[in-house]
């Protein structure tokens, strides 16, 4: 199995990257998280990875840390949630964030994924809920505030996709929910 690659940033595409690891390159599914830390084109990419092998394709998805990959593992013992499933839900979401949402049971964040139905989160939560553990910081303040701006933003008559999008280009710093609505507001009007 591959565990880890680090190699030159190839090609960034909109779901993939590709890593030239010693004149190999590899096609890689990330996450937003992940693409965050790529700085640009020929740039070293460090990745942990996880390999899904099936009859038709080996594809090979990659994380910024292990607490994204360990989720990542953990989201797969849950029937009905694929690689991609996966991958989506950690894409839209941080790791302690989505820790919290499962051990406080609040399908609600869950459901504001895209693909995510209120059956998967409950199953989701019900599942993960006694193999999480959590360090304690409280981001469940965090995740009220991606809520509210994925509402307020909705309410402004953007499509749920552009709102989550718009929620992961909002810069650490911003704290508040009117803070991060209106750093969400100026990175939907730079698209």
């Amino acid at each position: 199995m591959i565990g880890h690659l680090e190699g030159k940033l190839l090609h960034d595409d909109t779901n993939y990257i590709i890593v030239s690891v010693g004149g190999i390159g590899y096609k890689v599914f990330v996450t937003m998280g992940a693409r965050d830390t790529i700085s640009g084109s020929n740039s070293t990419v460090s990745l942990w990875t996880y390999l899904v092998v099936r009859e038709t394709a080996l594809d090979l998805y990659g994380f910024s840390d292990r607490n994204e990959l360990g989720l990542f593992e953990k989201l797969l013992t849950v029937s009905g949630i694929g690689p991609k499933s996966a991958l989506s839900i950690l894409s839209i979401t941080s790791v302690d964030t989505l820790k919290q949402a499962i051990i406080s049971g609040d399908t609600s964040h869950l459901t504001s994924i895209s693909g995510i139905g209120t059956k998967a989160a409950s199953k989701i939560v019900l599942e993960l809920k006694d193999k999480i553990t959590y360090d304690g910081n409280s981001t469940s303040k965090v995740m009220k505030e991606d809520l509210d701006v994925l509402e307020a933003l909705k309410a402004l008559g953007y499509r749920e996709s552009e709102a989550r999008d718009a929620l992961q280009q909002i810069p650490k710093e911003a704290k508040g929910t009117s803070a991060r609505v209106t750093e969400a507001l100026k990175s939907l009007g730079s698209s």
